[in-house]
């Protein structure tokens, strides 16, 4: 694609970046083939190349967003299925990603939407805040029938039955190993996955404990910063992501790391982005060295020995999250795990898709979210399996709500394989907190 940018405009350095990736960009429009918004909405704006288009026009000509182009790119999951298929290799997500900070500086947004967007941003990555707004969405989710926004009543649908207790293995601390040790692992616990599902970080630290790993909760990290990263709110995503960064260089500098361990795929994508997202900045250096150890938990565990398992009699329905398998272009390693632990994997029809969830895009996007969710679930059922596993907090919270086959975590099955206990989600029991749900 040719591009006409001024050497003035070049010096902006998400500019000069656009301009590269633009410049890869052939037109040959295989995206559209694989682009959920495209296949639900069939609008070639709908489309990577569409708004490819768009973003060109509107960075080249230093153009005021308009309406028209705003409402493309927020309809964009940034689910990137579209990378994988790119034959020219058009890194869509910079592109994309620079566009909406662009939109958030020069875009005056009516009231509702940046009375959400401040909403969203100020109580997700918060795990306290963040329960005592699953608390009230619980109280008022009866209501929500009478919400005259569809993205109030998505919030309020969002709230789950059971909210959990809080687990003090996401305090910071270290867990020994249980044999002898093998690799010396930071755990990312994350923020919102703290309030919505504690089961996950706690299966995460006794597998790697019981494989060999010493684990880390390093003092002082938080949510990665992908949340306002994607609303194009660099200033907030960078000072969250600046403190991980911080966190574990000090883990890094004392009792070394072989890894930094994440168990939701969205935040894995965005950590192993921070050299990119901090290149420009004094970070630059340490950004690149945190970038370099970020893991996917699938990914560690292809290291260790995971044992054998005998035949578990279990079908189980993957889920490939977006954030893993376009994001990471991690694959087959959850599969593997899992059939090396003796469950039977099925894989649903077109795999590729995403589910609709997409960090807050079921919130703010919900009409097409759920045609993605109704799609994703049909899929996932039409295989009959007894359990459905993924590997990411967004897409278990949004498959969940539509079906009653219980879902999970890929490590709470592994965990359970090699010794731990049953997931609670797959046990019929009520659970009865033993300690209070907020701190």
């Amino acid at each position: 694609m040719q591009t006409t940018f001024t050497p003035e405009q070049l010096k902006n350095p998400g500019t000069q970046r656009a301009n590269e990736i633009l410049r890869t960009c052939v037109h040959c429009g295989f995206c559209t083939a694989t682009c959920p918004t495209y296949q639900v909405l069939g609008d070639e704006l709908d489309s990577p190349r569409g708004r490819i288009y768009l973003i060109k026009d509107m960075l080249e000509n230093e153009r005021k967003p308009d309406a028209k182009t705003v409402k493309h790119i927020d309809r964009c999951l940034s689910c990137l299925a579209c990378m994988s298929t790119c034959p020219s290799g058009v890194h869509y997500m910079h592109l994309v990603d620079h566009a909406r900070e662009y939109i958030e500086e020069n875009y005056d947004r009516p009231f509702s939407d940046r009375a959400l967007r401040w909403v969203l941003a100020r109580i997700l990555p918060y795990p306290m805040r963040f329960r005592l707004a699953l608390l009230a969405a619980k109280i008022g989710r009866p209501f929500a029938g009478l919400m005259p926004d569809a993205r109030l009543k998505a919030m309020l649908e969002m709230a789950p039955k059971h909210i959990p207790p809080v687990s003090r293995n996401d305090d910071p601390q270290s867990f020994a190993p249980a044999v002898e040790k093998k690799m010396r692992v930071a755990l990312m616990t994350g923020c919102a996955q703290k309030a919505l599902n504690t089961d996950i970080n706690d299966a995460t630290i006794r597998l790697l404990t019981r494989l060999g790993c010493e684990v880390v909760v390093a003092k002082g990290q938080g949510c990665c910063g992908a949340l306002t990263h994607h609303m194009g709110k660099s200033d907030e995503s960078h000072a969250t992501a600046a403190k991980n960064i911080e966190a574990w260089s000090r883990e890094m500098d004392g009792g070394g790391l072989d890894a930094i361990v994440i168990n939701t795929s969205g935040c894995g994508t965005t950590v192993k982005d921070y050299g990119h997202m901090f290149r420009n900045e004094a970070l630059a250096e340490k950004a690149a060295a945190v970038s370099a150890i970020a893991m996917d938990v699938s990914e560690v565990l292809m290291k260790l020995d995971l044992p054998e398992g005998a035949d578990k009699d279990l079908k189980v329905a993957y889920h490939a999250a977006c954030s893993l398998q376009h994001g990471q272009q991690i694959k087959t390693y959850p599969k593997t795990l899992l059939k090396k632990a003796g469950f039977t994997v099925l894989e649903p029809a077109d795999p590729h898709l995403c589910c609709g969830s997409a960090g807050t895009y079921n919130l703010m996007q919900p009409e097409i979210s759920k045609q993605l969710k109704d799609r994703k679930v049909r899929t996932l059922e039409a295989k009959s399996p007894d359990i459905i596993a993924a590997g990411n907090i967004g897409c278990m919270m949004q498959i969940g709500s539509g079906t009653e086959v219980p879902i999970v975590h890929t490590v709470e099955l592994l965990d359970w394989a090699t010794g731990g206990p049953k997931p609670p989600a797959l046990s019929e029991a009520p659970r009865v907190p033993d300690v209070p749900i907020l701190r």
